[in-house]
């Protein structure tokens, strides 16, 4: 099954050299959260069980949530991790569809039957099902109370709730006590620290009992731990990048719908834009050092994060102008 993925920048470097890249092609805030002084302990010893509970605790509250939660290493430890713990290979996986490769990819790998469907209603009597809300890469958005509904008329539903920050009233984690249910979170995207490698899962808790016995005592390294939990616990930081998120969206869309694409989704932290030759549309943006995303199975739809600071903008701009 094909795994392809944003943030290949490598393959544009390697292609066209040049290190002043503007990296475009993922979901991730270009304005991250400013990374606090970390005690030397971060660095030096095993992380403690007083640092993973702080770390829960603080991302808890930021979602709302009394439900059993695990920290991993990003949202796709988790995706990785599920199909094992759910074990039973052979059994059918329903996958609202297009959406982030990686889940049919994994539950593929792991011996279970794959089944790409493209309505929801689709979903209803399967066994798993998998939703990722809002989606990726064209922003749908399925109402809370609908995956409530759909919760009851599946044997598991797992939300992937990676891009839900600007959105908490969508999220599912407040209800996400009972069986049956899983969500799933990122870190890195929303606050701009891919690269600590953080998500949760919360839910079900005899699914997430198993899925952190897999994942170890030390699942999240120290810094991480400290990092995730004073971000997390920045409520007003949030509020005020999920305000300047969504002032910047109107920006970029009337940029690039200027110049003549037409706008086919997103959420606040990337955009979706259908052009009449998305191959033509990513390698003209990388004759301005700007790294985009386009999708094997669409020939039409390139995808942009949203710039970081204004100098960023400019160079887009330029880029999108006649």
């Amino acid at each position: 099954m094909q795994r392809d993925h944003g943030g290949d920048l490598d393959r544009a470097r390697a292609k066209r050299g040049g290190d002043d890249w503007i990296d475009l092609s993922t979901g991730i805030n270009r304005v991250p959260y400013p990374v606090p002084a970390l005690a030397p302990e971060a660095w030096t010893a095993l992380p403690t069980a007083n640092a993973r509970d702080r770390l829960l605790q603080a991302a808890a509250r930021a979602y709302r949530t009394q439900a059993p939660m695990v920290a991993l290493a990003g949202a796709q430890a988790a995706i990785q991790m599920l199909p094992l713990v759910l074990g039973e290979a052979g059994r059918t996986v329903r996958i609202l569809s297009p959406t982030y490769n990686e889940h049919a990819a994994c539950f593929s790998t792991a011996g279970f039957t794959v089944e790409p469907v493209d309505d929801p209603a689709a979903l209803v009597g399967a066994s798993i099902a998998i939703v990722v809300n809002p989606n990726n890469p064209d922003g749908r958005l399925i109402p809370p109370a609908d995956l409530l509904a759909l919760r009851k008329q599946v044997g598991l539903l797992v939300v992937d709730e990676s891009f839900a920050d600007p959105l908490p009233d969508l999220s599912l984690a407040p209800h996400a006590g009972e069986p049956g249910l899983v969500v799933l979170r990122s870190f890195g995207k929303f606050f701009g620290l891919a690269g600590v490698r953080l998500g949760f899962a919360l839910g079900d808790a005899a699914i997430i009992a198993r899925l952190t016995a897999m994942a170890g005592p030390w699942p999240v390294a120290g810094p991480a731990l400290e990092i995730g939990a004073a971000a997390l616990g920045d409520a007003a930081w949030a509020q005020a990048t999920t305000e300047r998120l969504s002032q910047e969206v109107p920006r970029i869309d009337a940029m690039a719908q200027a110049y003549g694409w037409a706008l086919a989704g997103g959420t606040h932290l990337f955009r979706l834009y259908e052009t009449p030759d998305a191959a033509a549309a990513q390698e003209h943006l990388a004759d301005h050092r700007i790294w985009s995303r386009i999708f094997p199975w669409s020939p039409r739809l390139i995808r942009l994060g949203l710039p970081g600071m204004e100098c960023e903008w400019l160079r887009l701009a330029a880029a999108l102008e006649r």
